[in-house]
């Protein structure tokens, strides 16, 4: 059993109760936001004179509650383009600009701050380099510990070479980051596996195994189109919703090709499902009479994961972590574009026993297919039917990795920046200093 361990407090430089920033620059989808509120919120309840801060990019950050002692600045949002770029959501700006903005409030944020820990979700620069000035002026206080954390999976790693090599990943990582915490366990996947990392940067890597996840309190109610919808039912959940029409439109058909199936499906569209396919497919579960009912958001998952008898999902980390924490038989329905972070997920832990998976290029799409997946979830065994000792001792492990971490001597910085990051704290410096003007 986890023991309890004596608070922080006497770690921070001034003696204060120490303070918890988490960055995720969110251009899509909610993964790296629910990632982080989970985190902040394990910390918070590990060490209980602490405080976090999340900065977030997540347009719909608003929606979700927020623990005691955390809270978040939402930073102005960006999206990514079919071809890489990205162009301000909201603003109109040149994304140029964009980044330049969010760069000034990050660096305000941290300075007012005063973080004992950093924790940097997925991009060791931020988007387009937004994060370099904070991490400089953090990193020459000396006051401040920084944490690279990473998914279990990343992509494929003949991408993910050269997506590090363009943005100076190692080098930023080198100057700049105490440890780098995997969020998972090196028996499912290794997603440094293929780099050429130094010696020096892959003793700072620590896996901590997968987030569980927790009930709310009094949770499991589940409202459906205004009708609480009472067990059994099989959750569908697509994430964010941005990506996972695809997804829906298989569940659909699945009911519609099968009248026999079931139980029911309770399909969560996501934040970022456009209305356009929403109201495609209300027209075609309507006569489906209740077998299929859907809901567009909402804020606790983990409750609707409590209630469910199984789950058919597409497969990101959060997702994932749901589901081993529930102990839900799951069908997982993988992405491959714009990375094959999904489907090397699903059939690692297909291969482990841990789900299975059903894959449109191997399975054609066919409503069949997907109806006798759901029928057979009753008879699927759990993930707990094939143990993996430490699978779900993240939250755990990243508590003990803090309080080592702040008791320790910071990482000792090359003495410049190298030249590509340089140049992008310089353009960034001069953007902003252009918008002051």
């Amino acid at each position: 059993m986890h023991q309890p361990q004596p608070p922080l407090r006497s770690l921070h430089p001034d003696r204060t109760p120490p303070r918890i920033l988490l960055y995720s620059h969110d251009t899509f989808g909610l993964g790296h936001l629910r990632r982080s509120r989970t985190i902040a919120q394990a910390l918070v309840s590990a060490f209980p004179d602490a405080s976090a801060l999340i900065l977030t990019g997540s347009p719909v950050a608003g929606r979700f509650d927020f623990p005691q002692r955390v809270d978040h600045v939402r930073l102005p949002g960006v999206v990514k383009q079919p071809d890489g770029g990205y162009t301000a959501r909201n603003l109109g700006l040149p994304i140029e600009e964009t980044a330049a903005i969010r760069a000034e409030i990050i660096r305000a944020t941290a300075r007012a701050f005063r973080p004992t820990l950093a924790i940097v979700d997925k991009e060791p620069t931020g988007l387009h380099g937004e994060f370099l000035p904070a991490l400089e002026e953090m990193r020459a206080s000396g006051n401040t510990r920084v944490v690279l954390g990473l998914r279990d999976v990343l992509d494929a790693p003949e991408a993910l070479q050269p997506e590090w090599e363009r943005k100076e990943a190692v080098a930023a990582i080198e100057r700049y980051y105490d440890q780098l915490w995997i969020y998972g366990l090196p028996e499912v996947y290794r997603p440094l596996d293929g780099l050429d990392l130094p010696a020096e940067i892959a003793a700072r890597v620590r896996y901590t195994g997968y987030l569980r996840r927790e009930p709310s309190e009094g949770g499991g109610a589940v409202q459906a189109a205004d009708a609480p919808m009472a067990a059994p039912y099989v959750l569908v959940t697509p994430g964010g919703g941005g990506d996972g029409a695809a997804l829906v439109d298989w569940t659909i058909a699945a009911y519609e090709s099968d009248p026999d199936l079931s139980p029911r499906a309770l399909i969560v569209y996501g934040p970022f499902l456009e209305d356009a396919r929403r109201q495609e497919f209300a027209a075609r579960i309507r006569p489906l009479k209740g077998r299929v009912e859907t809901i567009n958001f909402h804020s606790r998952m983990e409750d609707l994961y409590a209630g469910a008898v199984g789950v058919v999902a597409m497969g990101g980390y959060n997702t994932f972590c749901e589901i081993l924490s529930f102990d839900k038989p799951s069908v997982l329905a993988p992405r491959t574009r714009p990375r094959l972070e999904q489907r090397i997920r699903a059939e690692a832990a297909e291969a482990l026993g841990l789900l299975r998976t059903l894959d449109s290029d191997r399975n054609g799409a066919d409503p069949r297919a997907m109806a006798d997946a759901i029928r057979a979830l009753s008879s699927q065994p759990p993930p707990s039917a094939s143990p993996l000792p430490g699978l779900l001792g993240g939250l755990e492990r990243i508590a003990d990795l803090t309080r080592d971490l702040l008791a320790s001597d910071p990482v000792v910085a090359r003495a410049t920046p190298v030249t590509p990051i340089r140049r992008a704290a310089e353009r960034l410096s001069r953007a902003m200093a252009g918008k002051r003007a």
